[in-house]
């Protein structure tokens, strides 16, 4: 089998042109494949701004609570500082103190109780404005008699019931 010159050359040409084929896919996957890259890399790039924007919104949103926050305990602290505030202090440690001694102690339990609800009947009313309304109209003279437990059932305003 003898080689001629053309046989050699079709052969070098076949080969050539195989390289060529294979050269022109490879370059057109390769083309493909930066295509892609490339459009990963602009995802990635969007997807980190936004966690940088979502980031630095968190960071932003934190300075801003711990100065909230700051600024509520100095408030706080401000606040019971303020004139009366160590007395309502004492004055509900008392009462505390009271509610666990009626538990404790039978016998003084019912006369605290009946006493403190007519403390707080008599509170509620002050703070409504109907005792100070009656003695702006009628003089202290009325009140007075109404508080010492004198008057009967009837002579007591509408709504107001005797404990």
């Amino acid at each position: 089998m003898e080689l001629s010159y053309q046989a050699i050359l079709f052969i070098v040409m076949g080969v050539a042109f195989g390289y060529f084929l294979s050269f022109l896919k490879s370059r057109i996957e390769m083309a493909k494949y930066k295509k892609e890259i490339k459009e990963y890399k602009e995802h990635l790039n969007r997807q980190m701004k936004i966690t940088s924007e979502g980031s630095k919104n968190l960071e932003v949103e934190l300075e801003r609570a711990k100065k909230d926050s700051e600024n509520l305990r100095i408030s706080v602290q401000t606040l019971m500082q303020k004139p009366g505030r160590a007395e309502i202090r004492l004055l509900n440690i008392y009462d505390s103190a009271l509610r666990k001694m009626m538990m404790k102690a039978p016998g003084f339990s019912s006369a605290w109780e009946f006493s403190l609800q007519e403390a707080e009947a008599e509170y509620e009313a002050n703070e409504k404005g109907f005792k100070s309304i009656i003695k702006k109209v009628f003089g202290p003279s009325i009140t007075q008699h109404s508080e010492s437990g004198h008057s009967s059932a009837g002579d007591l305003p509408e709504g107001f019931e005797p404990k």
